[in-house]
């Protein structure tokens, strides 16, 4: 019969007791939440959060956007080709060291910013709802800090 529960399932193992897929699901939703704003941008998500990252650095190399990011090469490349693309980033070899690549913001990319900084007034107030954000946002830092330690003891 399609939706009786299973007498031996252990209630504990249900989906509303994964955290893994409340995080899951929050994710898309707050991405997806984006998506008005990041058209108006001519964006992806990806393409936003590394352009926060350059809007704060104004140039990074890929080594470091790749660990700030949490992205792989294989994502990361097409990003920063796009972002190229539209004329926001230039990309050239360090002189440091050839296997990595210096990304600067452009002129375009610069300006991009003012407009980008108008939305997260637009985002609090869509979730105004949340009564305790500093301590969301300090227990998902914590989450953040454990997988950045996960990464590093991994290399």
């Amino acid at each position: 019969m399609v939706g009786k529960k299973d007498d031996n399932w252990s209630s504990s193992f249900t989906l509303d007791n994964h955290l893994c897929f409340s995080l899951y699901v929050c994710s898309r939703e707050f991405i997806n939440s984006y998506d008005p704003f990041l058209s108006k941008l001519n964006l992806t998500y990806t393409q936003y959060v590394t352009m926060t990252v350059l809007w704060e650095e104004h140039q990074a190399l890929t080594k470091h956007l790749k660990e700030r990011l949490f992205l792989d090469s294989g994502t990361l490349t097409p990003v920063l080709k796009k972002l190229e693309e539209k004329g926001l980033v230039t990309k050239e070899r360090s002189k440091n060291d050839a296997r990595d690549v210096v990304v600067t913001l452009t002129e375009t990319g610069k300006a991009m910013q003012k407009e980008a900084q108008e939305f997260p007034e637009g985002m609090r107030q869509l979730f105004s709802e949340i009564k305790q954000k500093e301590e969301l946002n300090q227990l998902l830092q914590q989450m953040v800090t454990v997988f950045q330690n996960r990464r590093k003891s991994k290399v």
